[in-house]
C-alpha cells in the first residue's frame, strides 16, 4: 500500500493522535496497521505472527490508557510492534532490527512509551508489579500500570511468581492475558488446557461478566466487598464448571473471555474495569498470525518468516541449486536422533524450542522421549536433573541467552550432583538482529567457574557430531557443548562419530614466531587471517583449535608458555572471564613470560545487526584479526 492509501496510520505520530479517531473507526486503524506491520517485514525480515495477532489490542491499550505517563509493559516484546509504529517509529520502523536501527523489542532508551526494557519470556507481571507498587508509594494513584503477557509467557514460572506476589501486595496492576495458545511452537501442559476450559465456560463467564459490571454500576463493588465477591465467583465457578478459577483463587479479580480482534468491545471493557482498585486479569483471546492468512494456517513457520512475498505468501529462499551447508541446529537435531536410535537412555528436553533447535526431528520419530517443558528454563534443568538421577541420559537444549536464567538450576542441581547432563547451548556467539537480549556471549565466562563442568565448542558441524558423541559415551558429569546460529562450513557433515579425548586440542597449522588459539568457529575467521597476514608480511603462524575450554588442554598450553612469546586468543564471548582470561591465568600460575593479546567481547552490551556486521564491530572477522595480527608481529 502506498502511503496516500492509508487514512488515518500516517496521521498517527503519537497516541493523542489516535485518540482523536472516533471509536468506530478504530477498526480501519486496525487494518491499516496489521496492513503496514505485514508490508514491512515482508521486506525487512522480523517477528510477525505475535505482532499481527496483538493489533486490535495494541490500538485499544493506548486509546484508552494515557500512555506514557500510565505503563505498559509488553512481554517478550516481539508482539509490541504495532506499540512501537503508534508511539512515534512509523516513519523509522523500515530500520527496525538493523544496525543503528530501532530495537526489535521494547527499549526505554529508545522511547519513553517503552516502559520497560525486555527480550525474555515471562517478566511483565513482576516488572509492572514493582511499577504499580511504585506509583502508589509515591502517591501516583491515578497512574495505570498494565502488564501485556501472551505467547506461551505464561507458562513460564516468573509469571507464576508475579501472580503471587501480585495477589499479596497492594496495587491496582492490570494484567492483560493474549491468549493465543502458542510460543513459537504450541504450547503443551496443565495451564494451557486450564485456559481452554475458562474459555469454553461460557455459561459461568457470561454471568459472572454481567455481574461484576451491574454492581459496579450500582456503585456496590469495593474494595472492602471485593474478597466476598471473589469467593462468590470461586464457588460459583465450582457448582457450573466443577472447576475453581485460579486467578480468582488469589484475589485477583477475572474478566473475560473476551474478543481480542474486537477492537470496539476491547476499548468498552478496558474503559469499565481500568478504574477498579486492586490487580485484576482481562482474558483476551486472539489468533497468532491474524489478518494474513498464510501466517494463520503455518503459525510456527510465520512466526520469524524472513522476506516474503505479500501477494502470494511465498518465503524467499536462496535460489541456489548448488548444495550448502547445514544449519547448526539441524545437525544437532539429526545427530541426537541417530544417538537416541542406539541408545535407550537418551531424552531430550527444550524449554518450547523444538522447531527452533531442531529438535522436532527426534520427536516426530520418538515423541515419549522429546519433553517440552514450555517456557521454563529453570525447570527444563532441574527436570533434566531428575531424569538423569534415575538412569537417564537427557540432552537438554536450550539457547545460550535463555541458559541465564537457569544459572542456579545448573549449579545446584546439576553440577553439585555430578549428574549427566548434556547441555547443547544453540544459538551461541552474536545472533544478529535480535540484539543484546539474545546473544549468547557470556556462556563461556558463567559456564567456566562451575566445577564438574566439562565444556567444549565446535569450530563446524562434523566437530558438532563428534562432541555430542563424546558426551553421550563419557556421561560421568554435566557437558556443555556451545555451537551458534545458522549456516555451517561442511557440505559432506554427515560422517562416521568419533570419540574425541577430553580436553585435547587439535593443531590446525604450524608456526614458530605467534601462536592463535581459537574457540569454536573463530577458527574459520583466524585461519583465512593468517593466511593474509603470511602472504603480506611472510611471518610464520601457528593455529591451534583449543575445542575443551574445560577441562583445558595443559600440555599444550606448558608447550605454547615455552616456545613462544607471544599467543593471541579468539573467541566469539565476552572477554571477561573467558577463554582469553582462562589463558592468562595459566600462564600467570606458571610463570611463564608471554605476551598475550585477547580477541573478543569487551565489557559492553552489544546491540543488533547482521552477524557479519557485529563480527566486525567486536573485532572478530578476518580483516580485524589480520590488522590485529600484522600490528602484534610488528612490535
Amino acid at each position: 500500500m502506498t502511503k496516500e492509501s492509508f487514512k488515518y496510520l500516517y496521521k498517527i505520530n503519537s497516541p493523542v493522535d489516535l485518540k482523536a479517531v472516533a471509536r468506530e473507526d478504530l477498526q480501519i486503524v486496525c487494518e491499516e496497521l496489521r496492513q503496514f506491520i505485514i508490508d514491512e517485514v515482508s521486506k525487512n525480515p522480523g517477528h510477525l505472527g505475535s505482532n499481527l495477532g496483538s493489533v486490535e489490542l495494541t490500538v485499544a491499550l493506548h486509546y484508552v490508557f494515557n500512555t506514557p505517563y500510565d505503563r505498559i509493559v509488553w512481554d517478550v516484546g516481539h508482539q509490541a510492534y504495532g506499540h512501537k509504529i503508534l508511539t512515534g517509529r512509523r516513519d523509522v520502523f523500515h530500520t527496525n532490527r538493523l544496525l543503528n536501527g530501532i530495537s526489535g523489542f521494547p527499549k526505554p532508551s529508545e522511547s519513553e512509551y517503552d516502559a520497560f526494557g525486555v527480550g525474555h519470556s515471562s517478566t511483565s507481571i513482576s516488572a509492572a508489579l514493582g511499577m504499580s507498587v511504585a506509583s502508589l508509594l509515591k502517591n501516583e494513584p491515578d497512574r495505570q500500570v498494565v502488564a501485556v503477557i501472551g505467547d506461551g509467557a505464561m507458562t513460564g514460572g516468573l509469571a507464576f511468581e508475579g501472580l503471587n506476589n501480585t495477589s499479596m501486595d497492594k496495587n491496582n496492576l492490570l494484567i492483560i492475558l493474549n491468549d493465543n495458545q502458542m510460543a513459537i511452537d504450541p504450547i503443551h501442559g496443565g495451564f494451557t488446557q486450564y485456559l481452554i476450559d475458562i474459555t469454553t465456560s461460557r455459561t459461568y463467564n457470561r454471568f459472572r461478566n454481567n455481574v461484576y459490571l451491574t454492581l459496579k454500576k450500582m456503585g456496590l463493588i469495593s474494595d472492602k466487598g471485593k474478597d466476598r465477591i471473589i469467593s462468590f465467583n470461586n464457588t460459583l465457578k465450582a457448582a457450573l464448571t466443577k472447576q475453581h478459577n485460579i486467578f480468582e483463587g488469589l484475589n485477583i479479580r477475572y474478566f473475560g473471555p473476551v474478543d481480542g480482534h474486537d477492537v470496539e468491545g476491547l476499548v468498552k471493557v478496558l474503559n469499565d474495569i481500568k478504574d477498579f482498585k486492586g490487580p485484576k486479569v482481562l482474558h483476551c483471546i486472539t489468533k497468532k498470525g491474524k489478518g494474513y492468512e498464510p501466517a494463520e494456517k503455518s503459525v510456527t513457520e510465520w512466526h520469524a518468516p524472513g522476506k516474503f512475498c505479500v501477494e502470494t505468501g511465498e518465503r524467499n529462499a536462496s535460489g541456489s541449486q548448488n548444495p550448502t551447508p547445514p544449519l547448526f541446529q539441524d545437525v544437532f537435531g539429526e545427530t541426537l536422533l541417530e544417538l537416541a536410535l542406539k541408545n535407550e537412555k537418551i531424552v531430550a528436553v527444550t524449554p518450547a524450542m523444538p522447531s527452533g533447535c531442531s529438535m522436532t526431528i527426534m520427536q516426530k520419530e520418538l515423541p515419549k522421549r522429546v519433553f517440552d517443558v514450555g517456557i521454563a528454563e529453570a525447570h527444563a534443568v532441574t527436570f533434566s536433573a531428575g531424569l538423569a538421577k534415575d538412569g537417564m541420559l537427557p540432552f537438554c537444549n536450550i539457547y545460550s541467552t535463555f541458559m541465564q536464567r537457569a544459572y542456579d538450576n545448573v549449579i545446584h542441581d546439576v553440577a553439585l550432583q555430578n549428574l549427566p547432563v548434556i547441555f547443547c547451548l544453540d544459538r551461541a556467539g552474536v545472533v544478529g538482529s535480535d540484539g543484546a537480549t539474545h546473544h549468547g556471549v557470556f556462556d563461556l565466562a558463567y559456564m567456566r567457574c562451575i566445577p564438574n563442568m566439562t565444556i567444549a565448542a565446535p569450530r563446524n558441524e562434523i566437530e558438532l557430531r563428534h562432541m555430542m558423541y563424546t558426551a553421550e559415551q563419557y556421561a560421568k558429569g554435566p557437558f556443555v557443548i556451545r555451537y551458534p546460529r545458522g549456516k555451517g562450513y561442511i557440505v559432506d557433515w554427515c560422517q562416521p562419530m568419533e570419540k574425541l579425548e577430553i580436553g585435547k586440542s587439535e593443531c590446525l597449522k604450524n608456526g614458530n614466531e605467534l601462536a592463535v588459539i581459537t574457540i569454536g568457529t573463530t577458527a574459520h575467521n583466524a585461519s583465512k587471517a593468517i593466511e593474509i597476514v603470511e602472504t603480506t608480511t611472510g611471518a610464520n603462524i601457528a593455529h591451534y583449535d583449543i575445542r575443551f575450554l574445560k577441562p583445558l588442554d595443559t600440555e599444550l598450553l606448558h608447550e605454547l608458555g615455552s616456545k613462544f612469546k607471544k599467543i593471541v586468543t579468539v573467541e566469539e564471548g565476552v572477554l571477561n572471564g573467558g577463554f582469553g582470561s582462562a589463558v592468562l591465568e595459566f600462564m600467570a600460575d606458571n610463570q611463564y613470560q608471554v605476551s598475550i593479546k585477547r580477541i573478543g567481547i569487551q565489557d559492553a552490551f552489544i546491540e543488533h545487526g547482521t552477524p557479519e556486521e557485529l563480527h566486525q564491530l567486536i573485532g572478530i572477522d578476518t580483516e580485524s584479526i589480520a590488522t590485529l595480527l600484522t600490528e602484534f608481529i610488528s612490535k
